[in-house]
């Protein structure tokens, strides 16, 4: 097996890799875009490891298996891997810990209006007012998709005394082949107090204190949230959305913080890459906007856990067996 590693190189998973009986390993320096393979290249590899695929794929005809290093996976929808056989994982799960840790904080941030108390600090201004004061212990958050950063936001949740809502699409489902941080999520998905399915948007939304986005985004999901969804929630309720800008319509959401249908929001994806300064999210004074930091490849234990994932799958795919977070052909056709 001829292994084709384009990513940052964790030492100790890497001697693990080349250890494996059969295997053949090769490292190219991390390219920051997708570019063709050299030809030779392209020929002999059987597993690549790597944040884009190369833009010659169908030249790759040994090719069995691809490991990203993203959750998304646009870069691989349409490119002709499923149609020819090859499998395909993602990074589910990396960026867990991270992003449920980015919820929380932001939850804090918005109900205490930190903002504010900043704003305050820099100008030397003493004010003691009750909005500074709020306890989110006792909230109802709402969970919209209920993935690994879904599960994890309501554990840390539950343990600060919150009650977690979620929607999903018909039902809870366990996540045996889904890469998890070891304690933490809910792989059983027992944690929520109650549970929506698709159909009861407008129950689920009517009493939340915070809502957060935690679905992928797809064709389905693109503008899932607008102007009905916005007006359902309670002129109290935050929106906070770690997971794509375009989820959530963009002008909906300015004329509901314009309209005051919502307390406010934490975004740390968005619209536009960089969000231009004249762009009127910034002057938002209940808008926290973070530079999709959230979760990333710089985050603490990325490395590690990457390739903690694709060397499990390599074990996996060498025994036959499921491997972890392997997206289906409708995933990679983007539906």
């Amino acid at each position: 097996m001829n292994i084709l590693v384009d990513m940052p190189v964790d030492d100790e998973l890497l001697q693990q890799l080349q250890s494996l009986p059969g295997v053949s390993v090769q490292t190219i320096d991390p390219r920051e875009k997708p570019e063709p393979l050299p030809q030779q290249l392209a020929n002999e590899t059987n597993v690549l490891f790597c944040t884009f695929p190369p833009t010659n794929t169908e030249d790759c005809a040994a090719l069995r298996l691809v490991q990203i290093s993203s959750v998304g996976y646009n870069q691989i929808v349409n490119v002709g891997l499923a149609e020819r056989g090859v499998r395909a994982c993602n990074a589910q799960g990396v960026f867990d810990v991270p992003i449920a840790e980015w919820n929380i904080a932001m939850m804090f941030q918005l109900a205490r209006d930190m903002k504010g108390m900043f704003h305050n600090q820099e100008r030397k201004i003493w004010d003691r007012s009750a909005k500074f004061q709020t306890e989110i212990r006792g909230l109802n958050i709402g969970i919209w998709g209920y993935g690994g950063i879904g599960r994890e936001t309501a554990r840390l949740a539950k343990a600060m005394g919150m009650r977690v809502h979620v929607l999903v699409r018909d039902r809870i489902k366990d996540r045996d082949l889904t890469y998890c941080v070891p304690g933490t999520g809910d792989p059983r998905g027992e944690l929520p107090d109650r549970v929506f399915i698709r159909g009861q948007e407008a129950e689920f939304l009517q009493d939340l204190d915070m809502l957060i986005v935690a679905v992928p985004l797809t064709k389905q999901t693109e503008g899932m949230i607008g102007e009905k969804e916005l007006r359902a929630l309670p002129p109290y309720a935050f929106v906070l959305n770690p997971s794509r800008g375009p989820i959530i319509q963009e002008n909906a959401l300015l004329r509901a913080l314009r309209k005051r249908w919502i307390a406010g929001a934490a975004l740390d994806t968005h619209y536009h890459y960089p969000m231009p300064p004249e762009h009127p999210l910034w002057e938002f004074p209940n808008v926290i906007m973070t530079p999709h930091i959230s979760g990333s490849s710089q985050s603490t234990h990325f490395k590690s856990r990457i390739w903690s994932i694709f060397v499990e799958n390599v074990r996996r795919h060498m025994r036959g067996e499921p491997l972890w977070n392997e997206l289906s052909p409708s995933q990679l056709a983007g539906l």
